[in-house]
């Protein structure tokens, strides 16, 4: 499948189940084309689930593509027509048990935007209550919850390796110094 607008041409080269794979060639605004392969992605959202206590609720999480069991912060990707909000407070009894009485948007950003279009969704949940989780069958998380400086201490020992883990603590860490 391709097709040719006024600056870009788009060729389907792998369709999945949470993303698509294409060939674009675009017109840049020097004149040049420029063809890239990129992986086109709905979206998700990470959240930082912030305790009453000032504890924050970290997931242990096996990722397959790393082969490896990351630190991360709660996240997933939006469903077909979901805002991200929902998304948000999904993903939270999903993989933490935790509702949240208040979910704030942050900010938003790319996660690497060179080969991806995926746009991550940064929320704060707080006033959280325990529950019981909804993982997905197959999924092999289990929740870290640690006193908020020690998750930061993390990020800078290079335990938490995840990037939008890193981006949500720091962005939430400097919000709680002023």
């Amino acid at each position: 499948m391709a097709f040719r607008g006024m600056t870009s041409m788009s060729e389907l080269l792998l369709k999945t189940k949470k993303f698509n794979v294409v060939r674009e060639t675009v017109r840049t605004p020097s004149g040049k084309d420029k063809t890239r392969e990129i992986v086109r992605h709905p979206g998700a959202c990470v959240l930082v689930p912030l305790l009453d206590d000032g504890r924050v609720c970290l997931i242990r999480n096996f990722r397959i593509s790393v082969n490896a069991t990351l630190i991360e912060l709660p996240a997933g990707t939006l469903e077909p027509n979901e805002p991200p909000h929902v998304t948000a407070e999904r993903e939270l009894i999903e993989e933490t048990g935790y509702r949240a009485a208040k979910i704030e948007l942050l900010h938003a950003f790319f996660l690497s935007p060179g080969i991806l279009d995926e746009k991550m969704h940064l929320y704060l949940a707080s006033g959280l209550s325990e529950g019981a989780t909804a993982r997905e069958e197959g999924e092999e998380i289990e929740n870290l919850v640690v006193p908020w400086q020690e998750a930061i201490d993390m990020v800078f020992r290079g335990e938490i390796k995840d990037a939008k883990t890193i981006v949500g603590l720091l962005w939430v860490d400097r919000l709680r110094s002023g």
